[in-house]
């Protein structure tokens, strides 16, 4: 077998899109969009205690430990503003990722890494606020080949399918998965949600009484 690369065919994410859902909580978006949370026990691995966010189109890669071989290739693929999101079909007997091969993405400008396994060196790999971590575990037994896997097709992780191209959220709450339709037709929506909610906190603050800032 070898690392099988495919090419996507899904329409690409408009900067000013993705700009905006960047300023949308992944709470706001999983209220609005059902079906598109990802099972929290994929959750950060930050050690530090600055905010996360993330949001970016997914890049995805299939491995099955302890091979990464696709993790490998991924590094050649991907480009800045990415979302790489690595299926080890939630095996957690082999990091298939860590400080070298993170940095690197990192330093390509990837805007966040989702692991449905393990990872790491997560004392660097957990540190850096400008390329958040997101996996099932952290283990420090790494992979023992690299021969297999595949880019750039579907993936299963935390109970949502990842295509190529899906708006990927992310914050110290969890993950949200979005298709691009869905990005773009529930924008307005979520922009609306954080209208109200911040009028929820400025009638709270003046004084109003609960039942009527909520309309109960």
């Amino acid at each position: 077998m070898s690392v099988t690369i495919h090419t996507p065919n899904t329409p690409a994410l408009e900067e000013p899109l993705l700009k905006a859902w960047r300023d949308v909580p992944v709470s706001v978006a999983v209220d609005l969009v059902p079906g598109s949370q990802v099972d929290p026990v994929v959750k950060a691995h930050a050690v530090h205690d600055r905010p996360i966010q993330m949001a970016g189109p997914a890049l995805t890669v299939s491995c099955t430990p302890p091979d990464f071989g696709a993790v490998v290739r991924a590094l050649d693929e991907v480009c800045a503003g990415r979302v790489v999101i690595i299926d080890a079909s939630a095996q957690t007997s082999h990091a298939v990722i860590g400080e070298i091969l993170g940095g690197h993405l990192r330093a390509k400008g990837c805007a966040g890494l989702v692991v449905n396994g393990a990872v790491r060196d997560i004392s660097d790999l957990g540190n850096w606020d400008d390329f958040p971590v997101f996996a099932l575990s952290v283990n420090p037994l790494g992979p023992t080949s690299a021969n297999d896997g595949s880019i750039n097709t579907p993936v299963k992780v935390g109970g949502v399918v990842i295509r190529p191209g899906d708006l990927v959220l992310g914050d110290r709450d969890g993950l949200a998965v979005l298709t691009p339709e869905q990005a773009q037709d529930r924008l307005h929506d979520a922009q609306a949600k954080l209208a109200l909610e911040a009028e929820w906190i400025e009638g709270l603050a003046s004084g109003k009484s609960a039942k009527e800032v909520f309309g109960l």
